[in-house]
């Protein structure tokens, strides 16, 4: 998915979503940026792949790709959640290639999901239970999937029916379940790569909702690891900023251009 105007902007998304995850934020800033929104390896529409992995590296490299196959310099990465790291770590790997890093809401902490809800906690868990794992995997009813989710969010009206369909259509084709499954047992990874964190030579936007899952201990946490990093709290938003406040995030990228 891809806006071109002015120099690149890469969007990349999180646990369970795809690059319409930032569909409302794409409009507010395609005047100003070529906009690149990403379906990192084996979600959304992404080429799913029997036996890839889906652990940070083999994320950060699908990253990679996208950049150095489109021969983008002077980018500004933009990732939410899992797609922060993401941002982060990719940012570790190609200075040359990347301007500026915005991370929103970093999913570097333990629990993660977890922290949305009761229902959240039991879904995931049987996710990742040896044996029935698998089969829990390819169970996602609807209301399920839209209880999770709004578990990320202040306001309940930003997840969208139509997004929830997409998802839900993403997320039936052969072989998702597997990728669901194994992005699942590879969270861990998201933590391993804070050590990564301190490499990243470009300038860093740390941005978080009031509400989100993370504790102010995380928080405090990464604001050690990146001293020099800038950093909002959104009020009253939670884990899903493109979709709960994406003109905050317009607000913050036409401003430091």
């Amino acid at each position: 998915m891809s806006e071109r105007t002015g120099s690149p902007v890469v969007l990349l998304h999180t646990v369970r979503t795809q690059a319409e995850h930032f569909r409302s934020l794409i409009p507010l800033i395609s005047d100003q940026y070529t906009v690149h929104a990403l379906d990192l390896p084996g979600t959304g529409y992404s080429e799913i792949v029997p036996g890839a992995l889906y652990d940070e590296p083999a994320m950060r490299a699908g990253v990679a790709r996208l950049l150095t196959e489109l021969d983008l310099h002077d980018v500004t990465l933009v990732g939410e959640s899992m797609g922060a790291v993401l941002a982060l770590t990719a940012a570790a790997d190609l200075p040359e290639r990347v301007r500026r890093v915005v991370a929103v809401n970093t999913y570097d902490f333990r629990s993660g999901i977890a922290r949305s809800s009761a229902l959240a906690r039991v879904v995931v868990g049987g996710v990742l239970t040896p044996g029935v794992g698998p089969v829990v995997a390819r169970q996602e009813p609807k209301p399920v999937l839209r209880r999770i989710l709004r578990g990320g969010l202040v306001d309940k009206t930003a997840l969208r029916e139509d997004y929830l369909d997409e998802l839900l259509q993403a997320g039936g084709r052969p072989g998702y379940p597997t990728v669901a499954r194994a992005v699942y047992q590879n969270l861990p990874s998201l933590i391993a790569a804070r050590s990564r964190y301190p490499e990243v030579k470009a300038p860093i936007h740390l941005v978080y909702g009031e509400k989100d899952w993370s504790r102010p201990s995380d928080r405090k946490a990464d604001k050690q690891l990146l001293p020099a990093a800038r950093f909002t709290q959104v009020p009253g938003a939670g884990h899903f900023i493109a979709l709960e406040r994406p003109d905050v995030l317009a607000d913050l990228l036409r401003s430091n251009t």
